[in-house]
């Protein structure tokens, strides 16, 4: 079965060559107790490792079965020690952090078999050295002598045909050797077992034969046998055997047993290493934080990065009610704008080369002016916007959008009449004529240098979203019964803190004039000031309790037929035809809308902007400036002269009699900075067909997109308009020259843009510089594992001699590192929730932002494999170096 050919074996040491085995002739039977004898060094543990496949000769040729290992592989090698050898040994070499019962059964996983039979089979072999019972201890709980029975039990539970002991009763006391010994003669008459002692008389009483070296040479042999002989009988015998049977004979099961590759699972090498790491389980614990250091930082820099994109990505749907996508008829091509690139270093470098000492240069401010007025003004479009794009645009996908408004620019201020208790007395008069009226009256109080700002700071009426679901999903109703939808419904908008301005509702005729000028009193610390007439708020039934009134153009504009002059009636006096609207609902935005689609003021519906256009379009005014091709009137004065619609009007103040002149039409503020740049006395309003609703398409178009996303749907559609293709409107088809260019605006994708440009660049950025913290701690975890490496080296050599492949012992090292990277990327990340938690609990008490970091699951896990890839790489090196090592010397390191 085993026969030795001229073995010889070689070391260096050093420039010599030291020759431990000096060509050994031996055969061994199938069965017998055979005792290796002589002095240290003689080259008796050199010939148990060669028979065990832990060392190879240098020369000569070692025989299994008749069949040569010159040609055998490690994998081959490590399947002899799996299937046919089981070792004892001198000091035990037990895996300490396993119980004897694990110890036992490593063979057994090694060569692949199953949990339930690994445990049966491992504790039988216990109950067989009379370690009954005792399956879950440690060896540190065990005698010498028992340490020593469960080394024989491992050595024994793959049922091996060699059993090799060195110096087995080396370290026994001589009650427990004498047991030992006892075992191992009984385990010979089941197999060959090999021994090396220094005891002669051990081996003379238990032995059957005894084989003697001296410097590494054969001296002599008690009962010596021809390994040869036996093999030619071996041959015969396989010869006979019959060619063709389907029944596997007991010679050819047992060749297939010992065939079987011997291997340890990835679950058995993660089972080993997670025993290792909770045996030191401080050290690993405080390693595994360590590593998690590098994660914390990045995974919490992303954190932060995604909960501040998924904030803005939250307010991206929120201003895209107040920053809907725009097609007006005067636009600006914001893209084109921005993407337009000058040569301003340039031109600074240029400078610089020009200084000359004693000369100052002089700066071109006009030339610059003047470039820049042009290049602003190339960037100004004007739309023509059409019935055809009209319609195209009410195309657009319905899913698309929230809301489409068309605004036709009607200023209803000059036709919308209210009450106003002044102190003569009430008057019907317009809005527009009432806040006139009273900046003329604010001229003659101590806040007149600011009265000509009041109306930059008052309200029209504006034009609602034309859908009621869409409104009502940003705000709530706190006042009223309902949504203004009719044409004669109406409603008021307050901002998220219940509030409307003084000055907005001064204008619609809610405060007494003595109340609103005791306002000013207060503000400006008039002694006239007068506390009973504060009003710090107004009811919800005072607000909704007045009564607005809108006249058409036929009541409000007269045209002398001859002169062609035309006049404003700023009082409803004997008018008719009026339209009473309603304050239906009163609107709070819902808590934590940031942006609406409507702002605080007050609003009409697209059903009555639809009759003011079916009224006004066929009005007197709008037929003469038709027919004047005029597309507005002048309406004000030029130093003293007034031009264009003037109006009278009179009011008391403090008991005195005052009048001024309106002026009809929306103040130029333009022609106001030049009045005061000229010196003039010079106000100038202008009053257009829009103003008076005498153009039947819109002078604007707001799309309320569903959200973020579907705006890029929108923009692209819009797009394809201004495209090469053919466009089917209403069953029409336009062609490309049949359409003019329309560029609509889109001032919240710019930002947007740029705020995420900044965060992506800022987030790499932070991203980069902690991650200086994962490198060091790769190497780090390098340096640990390096070190798990010199702690077991005893256990690597241990699953060598079982048949251990050089790939398992890497395998035990990378899964080590693997558990240690998985919790030390799940620290990292439990930490990060916890950091995040804390940094929104506060920021979101100083700011109301309670998802400022926000890292997602997806993302966690993510950095979870990033800790265990970084750990695995990290361990490579020390696990090849670990695979490398010579199991005879892992052996016998300490």
């Amino acid at each position: 079965m085993l026969r030795l050919q001229s073995i010889k074996k070689d070391y260096k040491a050093g420039d010599t060559v030291v020759q431990a085995l000096k060509g050994l002739d031996i055969s061994f039977r199938k069965n017998e107790f055979v005792s290796i004898l002589g002095p240290s060094g003689c080259g008796k543990t050199t010939l148990l490792n060669i028979i065990g496949g832990l060392d190879h000769y240098s020369d000569g040729e070692l025989f299994i079965d008749n069949v040569s290992t010159k040609n055998y592989t490690d994998r081959d090698w490590d399947t002899y020690r799996n299937r046919r050898i089981g070792f004892v040994f001198q000091s035990y070499n037990l895996i300490p952090h396993q119980t004897i019962s694990e110890n036992v059964e490593l063979a057994l996983t090694i060569s692949g078999i199953e949990k339930a039979e690994r445990v049966k089979r491992a504790h039988e072999a216990l109950d067989k050295v009379g370690l009954q019972g005792q399956y879950n201890k440690k060896p540190n709980q065990l005698s010498g002598g028992q340490c020593q029975r469960v080394a024989i039990a491992r050595a024994l539970v793959n049922n091996p045909e060699i059993l090799l002991a060195d110096e087995p009763t080396g370290a026994l006391d001589t009650t427990t050797s004498v047991q030992i010994m006892d075992l191992i003669q009984e385990i010979a008459k089941e197999c060959l077992v090999i021994m090396v002692t220094h005891n002669p008389e051990l081996a003379e009483k238990y032995s059957t034969r005894i084989i003697r070296l001296l410097d590494g040479e054969l001296v002599g042999d008690t009962n010596p046998f021809d390994g040869i002989a036996e093999a030619t009988d071996e041959i015969a015998v396989v010869d006979n055997e019959p060619e063709n049977t389907d029944e596997p004979t007991a010679k050819t099961s047992k060749k297939k047993k010992r065939d079987k590759k011997a291997k340890l699972s990835l679950w058995g090498a993660f089972k080993l290493s997670a025993k290792n790491l909770m045996s030191k389980f401080k050290r690993t614990f405080l390693v595994c934080l360590a590593g998690s250091i590098g994660i914390i930082g990045v995974a919490t820099v992303l954190a932060v990065s995604s909960g501040v994109q998924n904030y803005i990505h939250d307010m991206q749907n929120d201003m895209l009610s107040g920053n809907p996508v725009m097609i007006s008829e005067d636009a600006m091509n914001v893209s084109a704008l921005m993407s337009a690139r000058g040569n301003s270093q340039t031109q600074k470098d240029a400078i610089k080369n020009s200084i000359e000492n004693g000369y100052i240069n002089v700066d071109k401010m006009i030339e610059y002016l003047v470039e820049r007025s042009g290049d602003i003004s190339s960037f100004k479009v004007e739309n023509d916007i059409t019935q055809e794009y009209v319609d195209y645009v009410k195309a657009i996908p319905k899913e698309y959008y929230k809301a489409i408004t068309l605004n036709y620019g009607i200023d209803i201020n000059n036709n919308l009449f209210t009450e106003y208790n002044l102190e003569g007395g009430k008057k019907l008069m317009s809005v527009s004529a009432a806040e006139q009226m009273f900046s003329d009256m604010l001229g003659r109080t101590d806040f007149g240098a600011y009265s000509s700002l009041v109306s930059s700071f008052a309200d029209d009426f504006m034009q609602a979203p034309d859908n009621a679901e869409f409104v009502l999903s940003q705000y709530d109703i706190i006042g009223g019964s309902k949504l203004a939808t009719e044409a004669n419904e109406i409603m008021i908008v307050v901002n998220d803190t219940s509030e409307m301005s003084d000055l907005t509702l001064a204008q619609f005729g809610y405060y007494t004039q003595s109340e609103f000028f005791n306002a000013v009193y207060k503000a400006t610390k008039d002694p006239k000031y007068n506390s009973a007439l504060d009003r710090e708020r107004f009811s919800y039934d005072e607000l909704l309790g007045k009564t607005f009134t809108w006249y058409p153009n036929n009541s409000v504009y007269n045209i002398n037929p001859i002169t062609k002059e035309i006049t404003y009636n700023a009082y409803a006096d004997g008018f008719t035809g009026g339209k009473d609207l309603t304050i239906t609902a009163i609107l709070r935005p819902k808590d934590g809308l940031s942006y609406g689609c409507l702002n605080s003021g007050f609003y009409y519906t697209s059903a009555f902007a639809q009759e003011i256009l079916a009224d006004s379009l066929n009005s007197t005014i709008v037929q003469f400036m038709n027919m004047a091709e005029k597309e507005s009137i002048p309406s004000g004065k030029v130093d003293g002269d007034d031009i264009g619609i003037v109006y009278d009007f009179s009011y008391l103040y403090e008991g005195e009699p005052f009048s001024g002149k309106g002026y009809v039409g929306t103040l130029s503020p333009v022609n106001a900075l030049m009045g005061q740049m000229t010196g003039q006395d010079m106000t100038i309003y202008t009053l257009t067909l829009r103003d008076l609703g005498g153009c039947e398409l819109p002078g604007k178009i707001s799309i309320y997109p569903t959200d973020f996303s579907y705006k890029d749907d929108i923009t692209d559609y819009l797009t394809v308009w201004n495209s090469d293709k053919d466009i089917v409107v209403n069953g029409v088809t336009l062609t490309a020259s049949e359409r003019s260019e329309i560029i609509y605006t889109d001032n919240l994708a710019l930002v947007i843009n740029i705020v995420n440009n900044l965060i992506d660049i800022v987030t790499t950025a932070l991203v980069a510089f902690t991650a200086l913290s994962l490198v060091v701690s790769t190497v780090m975890i390098a340096i640990i594992t390096y070190v798990s490496v010199i702690e077991r080296v005893k256990e690597i050599g241990v699953i060598r001699s079982l048949g251990g492949r050089k790939r398992d012992v890497s395998a035990l090292f990378n899964a080590e590192t693997f558990i240690i990277g998985g919790i030390s990327g799940v620290i990292g990340i439990v930490i990060t929730y916890i950091i995040s938690a804390i940094v929104n609990l506060i920021v979101g008490n100083l700011y109301g932002i309670f998802t400022l970091a926000a890292l997602p699951f997806t993302t966690a896990l993510i950095m979870v494999a990033i800790s265990i890839g970084l750990t695995m790489i990290a361990g490579l090196i020390p696990a090849s170096l670990a695979a490398k090592k010579d199991p005879v010397d892992a052996l016998r390191s300490e």
